[in-house]
């Protein structure tokens, strides 16, 4: 763990070095995936029998093998606990009642000039989902993927997820349920990926892909942009908490944790302006890491990448510190997160207020929890509907909106070199 302080002579080239670290997939998985992805794309079916059964120990042989089929999705459903059910539920309508509110609308409209002009979204074809079967699988992660395309209207959702020994975990199945996922797939890894992007007999390709992984199906969906529309490359998960000595420091640990349970190479960063608090943070982290489940790879991750950062002024200081780190998520646990929030440029999500954990927004608050990661907040956001959805412009001229524009097009074009767009235009003038 780095601990880093605003005062220190050092502390610019210190932080930047922070920026800047990279945590992410080198160019030896970008090489691996470019094979597998080549494999795929002219192997199709078969591939994807070898590859399930080498990461995955899985044979695929018949249908039963292939796919898991809606029933089995309701009957998974049905068997869990109903506490669990009604929370997936409970997280379902939250996540689908935020996502309507974000559907755009046509528009339609004359002009000054008399042009007719407006644009109308429609929804992609197909969308492919991600889910996670390694590590860890996410129920989360498939309703927070599968219901903005259904929301957008998409008419075929395909999910591909691996099942390593054939064990698919019966929460993901219930989610899948609950969303009204049309197939899925027991593949998973770059391969996947790949089948969605350029189909084999089985699997029809979709339009876009979107969904975690980890860095080969991240490499794989870099790879594939232009092929099928994607949703981010994303890597390892991250939290920035800025927070002052008023917070309990055990509920600020376990925020700070609960990113760095995900994966060693995840990242943790507390910003405060109170010493004291933060060696209390430190202390408390110690004692839980030794409490949880996931302590190894929590540990991992906080050793290696955590980061403290001492402040004299969490207000003034605070804001261009949190713009520079861009992160996936950021808690603003302090006395006034509003006044704070305004200076926020670059976040992938901002939890406002000490009783806001990031791991509610996880489950059910109602934003997707897919967030850009690796600064990539600066430039882009988290999942939405318009993700599977895209724009078509419309244009109508009658005589006098043509005379009115017209002619200006004509000389335009004559000045880029272009004459036949100018005559098309110039044949039309009266």
């Amino acid at each position: 763990m780095i601990s880093l302080s605003s005062i220190d002579p050092e502390f610019e080239q210190l932080f930047t070095r922070v920026v800047n670290a990279r945590r992410e997939a080198d160019s030896d998985v970008s090489g691996q995936v470019t094979d597998i992805l080549r494999t795929v794309r002219t192997g199709g079916d078969d591939a994807l029998v070898q590859y399930t059964q080498r990461y995955d120990g899985y044979p695929l042989i018949d249908d039963a093998d292939w796919k898991v089929t809606p029933e089995r999705c309701a009957e998974a459903y049905e068997q869990i606990d109903s506490e669990l059910r009604d929370a997936l539920n409970l997280a379902a309508s939250r996540i689908r009642a935020y996502h309507e509110a974000q559907l755009p609308r046509n528009r339609d409209f004359t002009d000054e000039a008399g042009v007719r002009l407006g644009a109308i979204w429609r929804p992609v074809d197909a969308a492919g989902l991600y889910v996670p079967g390694g590590r860890a699988a996410y129920p989360s992660s498939l309703l927070m993927n599968a219901i903005p395309a259904r929301v957008a209207g998409v008419e075929r959702v395909v999910v591909v997820t691996p099942t390593p020994k054939g064990n698919s975990n019966p929460l993901v199945l219930a989610a899948a349920h609950i969303a009204g996922i049309d197939e899925m797939w027991r593949v998973g890894g770059a391969q996947a990926v790949g089948a969605l992007a350029y189909g084999t007999n089985r699997i029809k390709p979709v339009d876009v892909i979107t969904g975690p992984g980890n860095a080969y199906v991240a490499e794989a969906k870099r790879q594939l942009f232009g092929v099928v529309g994607i949703d981010m490359v994303a890597g390892p998960s991250e939290i920035l908490v800025v927070a002052d000595g008023k917070n309990n420091p055990d509920w600020i640990a376990a925020d700070l944790l609960s990113q760095a349970e995900h994966d060693p190479t995840s990242q943790s960063i507390l910003i405060t302006d109170d010493a004291g608090f933060a060696a209390l943070v430190e202390d408390s982290i110690s004692v839980q890491l030794s409490q949880l489940s996931t302590g190894k790879t929590a540990k991992a991750s906080w050793d290696d990448h955590g980061v403290i950062i001492l402040v004299n002024d969490i207000e003034q200081e605070a804001p261009a510190l949190i713009n520079r780190l861009a992160a996936e998520h950021l808690e603003l646990a302090i006395d006034n997160p509003e006044a704070m929030l305004p200076k926020v440029r670059h976040a992938g999500s901002v939890f406002l207020g000490r009783m806001t954990p990031e791991a509610v927004g996880d489950y059910v608050a109602g934003p997707n929890h897919v967030l850009p990661t690796g600064r990539r907040a600066r430039f882009s956001s988290g999942l939405s509907v318009l993700d599977f959805m895209k724009r078509t412009s419309f244009i109508a001229l009658d005589d006098d909106a043509f005379s009115a524009i017209g002619p200006a097009a004509a000389t335009l074009a004559y000045a880029e070199g272009l004459p036949a767009h100018a005559k098309s235009v110039e044949l039309r003038i009266k």
